[in-house]
Order: C-alpha cells, then sequence, then structure tokens
C-alpha cells in the first residue's frame, strides 16, 4: 500500500500508517512517499517490520512486511492514501 504525504512525514505519520496497516493482515508491502522523512518514523517503520517477522517466525506464518521510503517528490498523479486524511 501506498501513503503519500506532503512535506515531512514523522514519526506521528509512522504511527497513524502503522496503526491502519496492522488492522488489515493481508498488506505486505508499505510505501511512504513524503518531501522529507524523520530518522524517528523510519526507525518506527523498519521497526514494524521486524516485529512482523518475528512474530510470524513464532507462530510459523509465512508473513512479513516489505518497507520502502521515497523521499523527494510527491506526484500527484500516483494514488495512494493520504497521510493527511488517516
Amino acid at each position: 500500500m501506498l501513503f503519500k504525504k506532503r512535506g515531512v512525514f514523522t514519526g506521528e505519520d509512522a504511527e497513524k500508517v502503522i496503526e491502519w496497516v496492522s488492522g488489515r493482515p493481508g498488506e505486505k508491502e508499505l510505501i511512504i512517499m513524503a518531501e522529507e522523512v524523520t530518522d524517528e518514523a523510519k526507525r518506527r517503520l523498519w521497526d514494524y517490520a521486524r516485529a512482523v517477522q518475528l512474530m510470524a517466525d513464532m507462530t510459523g506464518e509465512d508473513r512479513g512486511v516489505r518497507v520502502e521510503i521515497l523521499e523527494g517528490f510527491v506526484s500527484d498523479r500516483v494514488k495512494g492514501i493520504d497521510v493527511e486524511e488517516l
């Protein structure tokens, strides 16, 4: 799923995205598109991906979440969920 935000993507934004994604266990990809992403937000996203993998290993499931962070220009043409609307 693609999430986009104009401006700075913060740790609070990462919490909103993680909460949204955790309610949908079928999501396997988390893409963040923002003009700038703080180190705290990156750490939260990567920690979430590691936690999902750890829980899957403990329960014997085959589940994981791939995190991709795109910094720079945010296009209006790309379809995705606006973080401001979460």
